[in-house]
């Protein structure tokens, strides 16, 4: 027998890896219960396609945990940590891919100061539909009066990666109300408030143009974007907007407009189209979308308060918001000479605000709220699911919905995933959920965004995540055009159709 005499330091080498790599789980006391996870994946459903689920023991006390993921073939990979585990990602993405319209079955044990704990086993749903390249978000700590630094940020879906697209810290003011024509990265919409307020369009060349959109035949700004499927036109809404504190309420504070209207904006014209019929000074009109074929515009609306009402606290309870439509033709760019009424939700005591329809023409989901139009704030507000193909069924999104705070959300491209916002992790910070609808319009469980380490990541960064977009791939945005922009005051002004 040949014999292998290696280097003193080659042993201790080898020594120190043996003693680094994972901890058998041995002589653990089997739990009869499931483990309770930070976030919670428990029974979730998830894109073939999403980052791995990394997780904690939710009460963060665990000296090391372990956890086995296994498909129906015998194909496993595992990960250990004294925080949370962390999955190989090349590892987890071959498992999912190996396992579309199948499930994964996660066992897990943790070692506490008694010994090692091994709980029942929990389900993950490899749903088939992927999900888009990635998601673009504001972050902004959950102040009220004034801003700190805020930015716009993109992260790829499929990883942990993050980068800022524009931030504040490059200017002086308020980044916000950005939208992109479905999810495509190169044509994007985003307002800037303050000292340089402005309003900036993206170009498909990845040029950068500043807007004043302020004309004398509009109220104010123009906010609220939502492109039409064409390209061609972008809907906004102005407004006049206030904010109050409740003196005593869970909903803390009440942001409601004075004043609001409606209109679209010819991107091909430069030019603002105008219809009398939501543009009524008695009457709030907010949040503009288009119908998945370009069609129709849906938005919210509600009765004005008499002007010894605003502002005081007094009836901001009683606005309620209507979801409604009228029709457009993408052609000559005209509106219709109706107004239908498509939820009655002041008929029930309820507001519906965010409508936002499907890109396949099937669904519109919406948030439904007890008053008011800023459902961020409302700790009763839920989700909401219109089917537009069956006479309007209107039901909850009961696995999606907590009880907090569901608000803003947006669709995957193919109309399979909602992004939410969610304050269901700890009733302060806005975080984004998602949730799996399929041709019928079951929703499943709602899963948080994963992080490499979500207990870390979530408790140290106080920030609240913005009007979540879809986006099919990496942003064309020129943040040092942009900022050249933002700071020159030159803008150029919205025309108006006459």
């Amino acid at each position: 027998m040949r014999k292998h005499n290696l280097p003193l330091v080659t042993v201790l080498f080898l020594l120190l890896l043996a003693a680094c790599g994972p901890e058998t789980v041995s002589d653990a006391r089997q739990e009869t219960s499931q483990p309770a996870i930070y976030p919670d994946y428990i029974g979730v459903t998830i894109p073939v396609n999403i980052a791995p689920l990394n997780f904690s023991m939710a009460d963060e006390k665990a000296l090391l945990v372990d956890a086995v993921v296994t498909d129906s073939h015998g194909h496993s990979i595992s990960s250990q940590g004294e925080e949370a585990v962390d999955f190989d990602l090349d590892d987890w993405h071959a498992l999912l891919g190996q396992n579309p319209g199948d499930s994964l079955t996660v066992t897990v044990s943790a070692k506490y100061d008694d010994g090692w704990h091994t709980y029942r086993p929990f389900t993950l749903y490899v749903s088939a539909d992927s999900i888009d390249y990635g998601l673009c978000y504001r972050l902004i700590a959950p102040g009220h009066e004034v801003w700190s630094k805020m930015g716009i940020y993109e992260r790829d879906l499929t990883t942990f990666d993050e980068r800022a697209l524009i931030e504040n810290t490059q200017f002086e003011g308020c980044v916000n109300c950005h939208s992109f024509n479905r999810g495509n990265p190169s044509r994007m919409s985003l307002h800037i408030r303050g000292k340089h307020g402005a309003t900036l369009l993206t170009n498909d060349d990845g040029s950068v143009t500043a807007y004043n959109t302020k004309t004398p035949a509009t109220l104010g700004l123009s906010v609220y974007p939502y492109w039409h499927p064409s390209g061609r036109y972008i809907a906004y809404s102005t407004n006049t907007t206030r904010q109050t504190f409740h003196s005593a309420h869970p909903n803390r504070i009440e942001v409601f407009d004075e004043a609001s209207d409606l209109q679209v904006y010819d991107v091909e014209t430069n030019e603002l189209l105008l219809s009398p019929l939501v543009k009524q000074d008695s009457v709030y009109e907010t949040f503009p979308v288009f119908s998945a074929d370009g069609r129709s515009l849906y938005f919210c609306a509600a009765q004005a308060l008499p002007l010894n009402g605003r502002g005081q606290g007094g009836g901001l309870d009683s606005i309620r918001y209507n979801l409604c439509r009228i029709d457009f033709d993408p052609q000559t760019g005209r509106f219709g000479s109706q107004i239908d009424v498509i939820v009655d939700a002041a008929a029930q005591k309820k507001s519906v605000s965010f409508p936002r329809p499907s890109y396949d023409g099937r669904f519109l989901c919406y948030t439904l709220s007890d008053y008011g139009q800023f459902s961020i704030w409302h700790h009763e507000a839920d989700l909401y699911l219109l089917d537009l193909s069956d006479e309007g069924r209107i039901r909850p999104l009961t696995q999606a919905n907590s009880p907090d705070t569901e608000s803003f959300h947006n669709w995957s491209t193919n109309s399979r995933w909602l992004v939410l916002s969610s304050r269901r992790d700890d009733g302060l910070y806005t975080r984004p959920y998602f949730c799996h609808v399929d041709t019928n319009g079951v929703a499943t469980k709602a899963f948080m965004l994963p992080q490499r380490n979500p207990c870390r990541f979530y408790r140290e960064r106080f920030l609240s995540f913005n009007v979540p977009d879809f986006i099919t791939g990496p942003t064309r945005f020129d943040s040092r055009q942009a900022v050249r922009a933002i700071n020159d005051e030159q803008r150029k002004d919205f025309g108006v159709r006459p």
